[in-house]
């Protein structure tokens, strides 16, 4: 794993910020990395602790015995907290997971002079872990460095964003996704249209890529072409079918349709815009519009909107592939 600051794509506000901070001393014991998923907070994050660690000058040097065991991922000193899925459930972090760090956090460090945690969606603790965080971050045992990494800030209670200094970070811009995809072997013309498609989200962009993400996107917009003649027979056929799917994939396809039905709404306003995400299907797009008035549109970015924020509580997915299903036919069907 290469932790350099220049490994990091875009965000050079924030890295110019960071590194000062460091060379300055006075980075603070708690921060928060929030933005869009798969903007590169969490490498971020790993360049951070990686300096934090290390003790040359210019950290992180690449050299050293901390840098080494950072790249590698057996540093003694530095501890990292993700979410835990149980069958099909969302993914939670749990006071346990936070009670067995913070047995960690407190003991004297082995090869730095400094002990580092980072928690990885943040958002995704409960309850119970958040309020014995908060203690932790109240009262830090030892030389211990905070790294919270976050899409969703609102989702963490109040008193947590209160004791931790936010860095927010923004998309990133496509040139620098094409790179970075170009460096991975992608040909030019698949990473120019996965960038397209990233929503500045160099993760998503290759998520898009290896998980074949683009026959996804073709099947949602399909599923769109389909709608305004789809039977019940059908919708009960694709509610089984997508209720077999897992969280994620059913995030990603939902992602797709969502991007969708906001370019055939920039397309109303100029079918030439250089402003929609799936330049590849401009034409495609176009010729689904004369089924898709402006206000159905609208009222179908609603309820995909809302099936995006239901996935990610412990709702049943065949019913809520079924109750969506329904609704989106209908929206369609009756006000055509």
């Amino acid at each position: 794993m290469e932790l350099h600051w220049e490994d990091v794509a875009g965000h050079e506000t924030q890295k110019t910020q960071l590194r000062t901070m460091l060379r300055e001393h006075r980075l603070p014991h708690a921060l928060l990395l929030t933005g869009p998923d798969g903007v590169g907070k969490k490498k971020l994050g790993h360049v951070l602790a990686a300096a934090l660690l290390c003790e040359a000058e210019d950290a992180p040097c690449g050299h050293c015995a901390s840098c080494r065991a950072m790249a590698s991922g057996t540093h003694p000193d530095y501890l990292e907290v993700l979410p835990e899925r149980t069958g099909r459930s969302a993914a939670v972090i749990r006071i346990d997971a936070i009670r067995s760090m913070q047995v960690e956090a407190s003991r004297y460090p082995v090869l730095s002079k400094q002990r580092v945690v980072l928690i990885d969606d943040a958002d995704c603790m409960n309850e119970a872990a958040e309020n014995s965080l908060l203690k932790t971050l109240e009262e830090p045992e030892g030389a211990v460095t905070f790294l919270l990494v976050t899409g969703a800030r609102s989702s963490l209670l109040d008193t947590i964003l209160s004791r931790c200094m936010p860095l927010s970070f923004g998309t990133v811009p496509e040139d620098a996704i094409v790179r970075v995809l170009a460096q991975r072997g992608i040909a030019a013309e698949e990473a120019h249209e996965l960038a397209s498609l990233s929503d500045g989200s160099i993760g998503r962009a290759i998520a898009l890529h290896e998980h074949e993400g683009l026959l996804r996107r073709d099947d949602a917009l399909d599923f769109l072409a389909k709608l305004p003649q789809m039977d019940m027979t059908s919708v009960w056929k694709r509610s089984q079918e997508m209720g077999e799917f897992d969280r994620e994939t059913l995030s990603e396809w939902f992602l797709y349709l969502n991007m969708m039905l906001r370019d055939m709404l920039v397309l109303y306003e100029d079918g030439g815009s250089s402003l929609i995400y799936h330049k590849d299907i401009r034409a495609r797009l176009l010729a689904l519009l004369p089924s898709f008035p402006e206000p159905v549109i609208f009222s179908l970015l609603a309820l995909v909107r809302e099936t995006q924020r239901r996935l990610q509580s412990n709702v049943n997915l065949r019913l809520l592939m079924e109750g969506f299903h329904i609704r989106m036919r209908d929206v369609v069907q009756i006000r055509n």
